[in-house]
């Protein structure tokens, strides 16, 4: 079994939201593209965030766009991991991401967000003593369905009043 790593960050000086996963799943780490899997509802939850509600149809560049314009970064939790498989309850061995130095990198960063609670869990313990808010999202992830995608997105809108 290989170990998988992460992306690099998407982030920049504007960013006012960082959302952190825990690790891209086979079908991004394929795709090269963060929440590439088509049942994941990432894309779908973030355009109703940023009052984008059409982002999932568009180019991957163009909602990396979107995310960039409404102050939203993407990173995950593990630098690395073995993991077989997409679920997070199979990562074994991770490797922290450096949570903290981008966070002090980002003038602008107003809360972290943590998307299923493996990223809270490991992105909580990697921030302790940070004075940011700390966001816990249920997860975007198709293997989450406890919760319909009404109930969802009336979590994930908690954003919204770190973005204005």
């Amino acid at each position: 079994m290989n170990r998988s790593h992460a992306f690099a960050p998407f982030a920049s000086a504007g960013t006012r939201v960082l959302v952190l996963g825990s690790l891209p799943g086979r079908a991004s780490l394929g795709a090269g593209q963060y929440y590439a899997h088509p049942r994941n509802q990432f894309w779908p939850l973030i355009g109703e965030v940023i009052s984008q509600p059409a982002l999932p149809g568009r180019p991957y560049g163009d909602r990396l766009a979107a995310l960039a314009e409404a102050g939203i970064g993407l990173w995950d939790v593990y630098a690395s991991a073995f993991r077989p498989g997409s679920l997070d309850s199979a990562i074994r061995d991770g490797e922290a991401a450096a949570l903290a130095d981008l966070a002090a990198s980002l003038p602008d960063l107003r809360a972290v967000a943590f998307n299923g609670k493996a990223a809270s869990r490991t992105g909580r313990a990697i921030l302790e003593g940070t004075s940011l808010p700390l966001v816990d999202l249920p997860s975007s992830s198709p293997a989450h369905a406890a919760l319909s995608l009404a109930d969802k997105q009336a979590a994930w809108l908690v954003l919204q009043r770190f973005l204005r």
